[in-house]
């Protein structure tokens, strides 16, 4: 890993020596969790494996908000990496407050066509990476009676579907997860919230410029601003879980009325 603490030190109030630590914070929706958290006066640790765009976004931040901010650049894909970034941490002494697990992967593409190393790096990334940080980082929020822990999953951990099996499926085990430690951690003073969006304007989902107008303007589709601030409120008023879009919730009814049978016919006729 390699770590590249600001040298921009100042005196701090105590709530300004709080952390949010947000993980795939160097594009899209992360930089958004980074920049909404560093507008509600929190220092940052932001994590990314792509050291140039991280150190860029982190100057932009500091310009921006006067805020700390603590660049750690690590693939977080590996079984090992959530035990290092907290080591990492409790070196540094850094009081994480607000953890954001928003680091992901997406492949629109049949599970068996996708390499081992996708694969092991989706599984990761989305399900052992996020559940080892919190469990670290969780047990620290309890011993203080606070904490914030935000995890994007997506409205596909209800959709079971063609091409998607990997990715729907880790969605669903931080839908569920987040669920499960929300009910363990609320009267221990820790917040769990899953937010489950539809799609995104971002280069994640390789979405054409002509769809994304038209699904923001039918309202569908979000920009990441728009979800990154929808996610941080419903996270510190300690909601388990939000999917913003009135669409959304319509889609996820109607997918859900579809049988299996309908799923095939849909594949074998190639209409999706």
């Amino acid at each position: 890993m390699d770590y590249n603490d600001s040298s921009q030190h100042q005196t701090l109030t105590t709530k300004q020596k709080a952390y949010a630590l947000v993980t795939g914070a160097s594009s899209g929706i992360g930089y958004e969790y980074a920049r909404s958290m560093a507008k509600r006066e929190y220092n940052l640790i932001i994590v990314s494996n792509e050291t140039d765009a991280l150190h860029e976004k982190a100057e932009a931040l500091r310009k921006d908000f006067g805020c700390e901010v603590i660049e750690i650049s690590t693939d977080l894909g590996r079984c090992e990496a959530a035990k290092e970034l907290y080591d990492e941490c409790m070196r540094q002494d850094l009081e994480v407050e607000v953890l954001i697990n928003n680091a992901g992967v997406y492949h629109d593409r049949d599970f068996l066509k996708d390499s081992a190393e996708f694969n092991m790096l989706i599984l990761n990334l989305h399900v052992t990476t996020p559940a080892m940080l919190i469990y670290y980082f969780g047990q620290d929020m309890v011993k203080r009676h606070k904490g914030y822990i935000l995890n994007m999953s997506s409205i596909t951990s209800e959709i079971a579907i063609q091409r998607l099996g990997t990715y729907s499926a880790t969605k669903a085990f931080l839908k569920n997860f987040s669920r499960s430690t929300h009910i363990e951690l609320y009267h221990e003073g820790v917040f769990v919230t899953a937010v489950r969006p539809g799609a995104v304007a971002t280069t994640l989902y390789s979405i054409s410029e002509r769809a994304t107008k038209t699904g923001l303007a039918l309202g569908y589709i979000t920009t990441p601003e728009k979800l990154a601030e929808r996610g941080v409120k419903a996270m510190l008023r300690g909601k388990a879980q939000i999917t913003p879009g009135f669409l959304n919730h319509v889609l996820l009814f109607l997918v859900a009325l579809l049988p299996t049978c309908a799923l095939r016919l849909i594949r074998k006729w190639k209409i999706f």
